[in-house]
């Protein structure tokens, strides 16, 4: 469980990080190389899910062995699916990453939403539907473990 507490934005108890996987894990289909060790330590205080369409069909093969829950998603309605899917595990619980237009809703939905702008770009309705803007995975699971980070940017 990661704890958070953020002057005027709120006090969390976070359990589930929920990531989209091309655009935020990985880019065509390829893990970003310095994610699995970063996911293996994450995974010590947090659950980890992965939810994708699997574009590239690579999903499963890149992410074997790593401490995640993986979910291939089906092509039809993919933002209404994360957002079930986050609001299943409980959505105050939550914190969601993605940079497709099909994160939206679940960053919308999450306690913490963090919008990725990476080189596949970044949809704008889920940059406004985020609470956060980071330029890579690297930086947003840092954010997490520097909690401090999170509060210098969402204190008001």
């Amino acid at each position: 469980m990661i704890s958070l507490a953020i002057p005027d934005f709120g006090d969390f108890e976070l359990h589930h990080l929920v990531c989209d996987y091309n655009g935020t894990l990985a880019l065509d289909g390829i893990l970003l190389s310095s994610i699995a060790r970063r996911l293996t330590l994450m995974a010590r205080d947090i659950t980890i899910h992965v939810l994708t369409a699997d574009t590239f069909g690579l999903a499963r093969q890149q992410l074997e062995g790593l401490p995640v829950q993986l979910t291939i998603l089906s092509s039809d309605d993919q933002a209404g699916a994360k957002l079930r899917y986050v609001e299943a595990l409980g959505a105050g619980t939550v914190i969601a990453v993605g940079n497709g237009r099909n994160d939206r809703k679940m960053l919308a939905a999450a306690a913490l939403g963090i919008a990725l702008i990476q080189d596949e770009g970044a949809a704008v309705e889920t940059i406004m539907n985020a609470d956060v803007v980071a330029t890579c995975m690297q930086d947003a699971l840092d954010l997490l473990s520097n909690p401090n980070r999170l509060k210098a940017t969402l204190r008001s």
